[in-house]
C-alpha cells in the first residue's frame, strides 16, 4: 500500500489552478484599486492572487475584454512622462516643492541641482523592492530631496506578496515621502476629469500603504496623505500639477484590502483537479469560473476583464446585481428581477397574507413575503405610476391613426 501523498502547498495549488506550463500573471495597483472596489468578488480574489490572465481566460471562455488603452496612448502617456522626469527630474522636483513644499516654519530649501536620483535596478522584484527600502531609508537618514523614479513596492494582499510600482517616490529633506501620480490626461484651467482623478487617487492610496509598511522600519520617516498629481496643462505637453488628498481613499482601501477573504481560504474551497489552464475547452473554463462565486456590479465593466463573462452569467439568472449595487441594496430579499416585478404587482409567497389578513393577488410567486417592507414599497410605488399614467392630460396620450382609405 502506498503512503498517502503529502498535502500540496498554497503555491503548487495556486500554481495548478493556473496550469503546468502557465507563468504567474503579477498583480498591479491599477488591479488591487479595482479589486478593493469590489471585495465581496472571490472569484476576482482568486483569480488575481492565483496570478491567472484574466484577459486570455475571458477569450478562452467567448467574452473577450473590450477595453485598455490604445497604443497611442500609451506611446504618448510614456512621451510626457519622459518629459516630466528629464533632466535629472528637476521639473518634477520644482512641482513637488511648488505644491508639496517644506512645512510652515521647516528649513528645507527647494531641490537644487544636487538633488539625489539613486540607482534602483536589482534582479527580480524581490530584489528591487529591497533595494528600494534600502534606498528610502538612506535618503531619509541623509535629509535631502531624493528622487526614486519607478521603485518597487511589496504589499501583502490576502496572503500572497504583491509588487507594485509608482511613477515615483519624492523623499523630501524633513523626512516625508511623497507619491507621484504622472498621467496623461490634461488639466484644464487648474481641473481635470473628476472620474480619471478618483481613479488615479485610489490607485495612489494602494502605493500609500505599500510605503507605510516600509516606513514603519525607518526612523523619522512619515508616507504623506497628499499625492502629487502630474498632468499636461491645458492642451499642451507642458507638465502642471495638482496636490489630491487621498485619506479618505486609503482609509477604504485597507479596510476593504484587510476584509478579502484569504486565498488559501478561496482555493481549498473548490474541488480536486479544477484549473483555469486556457488550453482547457471553454465548457471547463465555464465549469471551473462558476464553481467560485462572483458579486457582479456594472461597475465592472471598466475595471475586470472577466466582466462581460460575469455579466452574461448575472443576465441568465435575472439577478439583481446586474442593475447596479445600489438596486441590489434598496431590494433587500429580493435577489432576481423576476421576484421583484411579481413583488411589485402584489404577488407574494405562496399562502402568505397581508397586514389586514387578505391574500395577495393571484399569479407568479415571490420568494419574499407579501407584507415585507420592500414587497410593500414597491406595490406603493406601482400604485403611484398607475394613478400618474391615469392623470395625464389627454394631450400627451399617443393618438390612434384613422386609415385614409
Amino acid at each position: 500500500m502506498n503512503p498517502p501523498s503529502p498535502p500540496k502547498t498554497l503555491r503548487q495549488r495556486l500554481a495548478d489552478l493556473r496550469g503546468p506550463a502557465v507563468a504567474p500573471r503579477p498583480l498591479d495597483a491599477r488591479a488591487l484599486a479595482a479589486l478593493a472596489a469590489n471585495p465581496g468578488c472571490g472569484r476576482r480574489a482568486l483569480l488575481d492572487g492565483a496570478g491567472v490572465d484574466k484577459t486570455v481566460l475571458a477569450a478562452a471562455l467567448g467574452s473577450p475584454a473590450a477595453f485598455g488603452q490604445s497604443q497611442f496612448a500609451i506611446v504618448r502617456g510614456n512621451s510626457f512622462e519622459a518629459k516630466v522626469k528629464g533632466d535629472g527630474g528637476a521639473e518634477l522636483l520644482r512641482l513637488v516643492y511648488e505644491h508639496l513644499g517644506a512645512r510652515p516654519g521647516g528649513a528645507a530649501g527647494p531641490p537644487g541641482p544636487d538633488a539625489l536620483t539613486p540607482d534602483l535596478t536589482a534582479a527580480g522584484p524581490q530584489g528591487r523592492a529591497a533595494r528600494t527600502a534600502l534606498a528610502l531609508r538612506e535618503a531619509t537618514a541623509a535629509g535631502a530631496w531624493t528622487l526614486l523614479d519607478h521603485p518597487m513596492l511589496a504589499l501583502e494582499v490576502a496572503g500572497s506578496p504583491a509588487y507594485l510600482e509608482p511613477d515615483a517616490v519624492v523623499v523630501h529633506p524633513d523626512g516625508r515621502w511623497t507619491v507621484v501620480e504622472i498621467k496623461s490626461f490634461p488639466m484644464i484651467d487648474g481641473a481635470a476629469d473628476a472620474a480619471k482623478v478618483g481613479a488615479a487617487a485610489r490607485q495612489a492610496a494602494v502605493y500609500v500603504l505599500a510605503l507605510e509598511t516600509t516606513a514603519a522600519k525607518v526612523a523619522g520617516a512619515e508616507v504623506g496623505h497628499t499625492v502629487l498629481l502630474v498632468c499636461p496643462k491645458d492642451f499642451s505637453n507642458l507638465p502642471t500639477a495638482a496636490p489630491v488628498d487621498i485619506r479618505r481613499e486609503r482609509s477604504v482601501t485597507r479596510r476593504q484590502l484587510e476584509r478579502l477573504t484569504r486565498v488559501e481560504e478561496l482555493a481549498g474551497a473548490l474541488p480536486e483537479g479544477l484549473t483555469f489552464d486556457p488550453a482547457c475547452s471553454a465548457e471547463e473554463l465555464t465549469e471551473a469560473v462558476s464553481a467560485v462565486s462572483a458579486a457582479y456590479a456594472p461597475e465592472c465593466l471598466a475595471a475586470c476583464e472577466l466582466a462581460f463573462h460575469c455579466r452574461e452569467r448575472a443576465r441568465g439568472a435575472d439577478e439583481v446585481t446586474a442593475l447596479g449595487r445600489s438596486v441590489r441594496g434598496e431590494l433587500g430579499g429580493l435577489t432576481t428581477v423576476e421576484a421583484a416585478l411579481a413583488a411589485a404587482a402584489g404577488r407574494g409567497a405562496p399562502g402568505s397574507t397581508g397586514s389586514d389578513g387578505t391574500a395577495p393577488a393571484s399569479g407568479m410567486a415571490s420568494d419574499v413575503a407579501f407584507d415585507d417592507p420592500t414587497a410593500a414599497a414597491l406595490r406603493y410605488a406601482a400604485r403611484l405610476r398607475a394613478e400618474a399614467l391615469e392623470q395625464a392630460p389627454a394631450r400627451i396620450r399617443p393618438k390612434a391613426v384613422e386609415c385614409p382609405c
